[in-house]
This record gives C-alpha cells, structure tokens and sequence, in this order.
C-alpha cells in the first residue's frame, strides 16, 4: 500500500508514474453511483501526471455520470505472467477533484488525444477529469506492497 504524505522519496513516485503511463497499456476503471451500482469500462488514456494526480477524457457516458455522483474509483492494471503468481499490475484508487466540459483544457486534451487516436476519438471526448491518487496497492496483495507488483 502506498501513503501520500512528505515523507515519500523521489525514486518511488518516478517508478511509479513510468508503470502507470507506460504505452501500450489498457485498464479498468470502475467506478459505483451514489446508490451503488457499478460500472467497469476499459481504457488506455489515463495520464498520471504526478505521483498525486491522473487526468483522463471521458465520454458522455455512464462513467462520468457515477463519477458525478460518487467521486471515488479505481484503475486497475494488468499485465499477464506464465502464471497467476507471475501477473503484475496495480490497484490505483482515485478521487475526482474536478472536471471540464468545456474551456481551453479540454481543447488541449481533445488536440492530443487526435495526434494519437484521431480526430472522431477526439471527437467523442466530452469531459476532462482530474483524479487525486489516494492509495495505491498491488493487483495481488500478498504484504509485499506495489512496488514489487510492477
């Protein structure tokens, strides 16, 4: 389990966000309404732009509707090994701070998600949304923490 706090070194949040932003990756974020129904969807485009914060687009869609309603989500990579104890991934739990439907950051994002994916993938980008990191652990937590799940 990772703790956010003053005290975590410089070479942790580094690793970090490599293996988080590493390309080509898809993962799940799931996230739950206010009445607790759950929604999982796959995607590739979450950025974690320091240790504390990912920023991704969104669709019109049912996960920026329970993201409205429930701030709280978690993106889980996975990578596969020869075996189950071989997997590697992460469990990154998230909290929206804030998002964006229209303005200039959504314009920007639009803008560099059509260099990569195109314009109609651009297109369909309805939100910008920024995410707090609040935990970190590893996809199969056996007490030896994120760091040796990557």
């Amino acid at each position: 389990m990772m703790r956010l706090d003053s005290n975590w070194g410089m070479i942790m949040p580094a690793r970090l966000i490599d293996y988080f932003n590493k390309q080509p990756r898809i993962g799940l974020l799931s996230t739950a309404n206010k009445e607790g129904k759950v929604d999982a969807a796959v995607f590739g485009s979450p950025m974690m732009t320091d240790e504390k914060t990912v920023v991704m687009g969104l669709g019109q869609n049912r996960t920026f509707a329970y993201l409205q309603e429930n701030p709280n989500a978690v993106y889980t990579i996975v990578e596969a090994g020869e075996t189950i104890m071989d997997w590697k991934g992460l469990r990154v739990y998230l909290k929206m701070k804030d998002y964006a439907t229209s303005g200039e950051t959504l314009e920007t994002y639009r803008r560099q998600i059509a260099q990569v994916a195109g314009e109609d993938a651009a297109a369909m980008i309805h939100a910008t949304v920024t995410f707090e990191v609040t935990e970190v652990r590893p996809l199969i937590d056996m007490g030896q923490g994120w760091e040796k799940s990557i």
